[in-house]
């Protein structure tokens, strides 16, 4: 039996795919779970239309994405923490560290998608990597510096 998928599955393929199965996995299993619907020739317009509207809707996504990269690259964060005699950090900085920072100026980015290169335990600029968009990455200048101690 022919099917268009409607999400993906893993052992078959991607959204918008047509994949021949049995009849009784589409009809037990595939359709009544919203994984797939027949192919049928109406069926067929209404996937192609949801394509194109999938396909704007990215193309969108993307572009909105790309102005967020240039904005966030402008900025240089800077973050100063306690160092001692030998230069070493009293800790290091993290992920989370670097989300606060952001969200000081006023950028909602989550923990989960800043990339340090390395554990950041002393002084120096580092570039941090943020994911925006599954193909677009925008770096950022952090700038970790000495707080005098009181």
């Amino acid at each position: 039996m022919k099917i268009i998928l409607l999400k993906e599955v893993e052992t078959l393929g991607q959204y918008g795919d047509i994949v021949n199965v049995k009849r009784g996995f589409a009809r037990n299993k595939l359709v009544p779970q919203k994984l797939a619907m027949p192919c049928t020739p109406s069926n067929m317009k209404v996937i192609e239309e949801l394509k194109k509207r999938d396909s704007q809707k990215q193309k969108k996504h993307r572009d909105e994405s790309l102005k967020f990269k240039e904005q966030l690259e402008k900025i240089s964060l800077t973050f100063p923490i306690y160092v001692g005699e030998d230069g070493k950090l009293f800790g290091a900085v993290t992920n989370l560290d670097i989300e606060k920072l952001l969200k000081k100026e006023k950028f909602d980015i989550d923990k989960k998608d800043i990339t340090l290169p390395e554990h950041i335990k002393e002084l120096g600029v580092y570039p941090v990597e943020i994911k925006i968009h599954p193909d677009i990455t925008a770096i950022v200048k952090l700038w970790v510096v000495s707080e005098e101690m009181k």
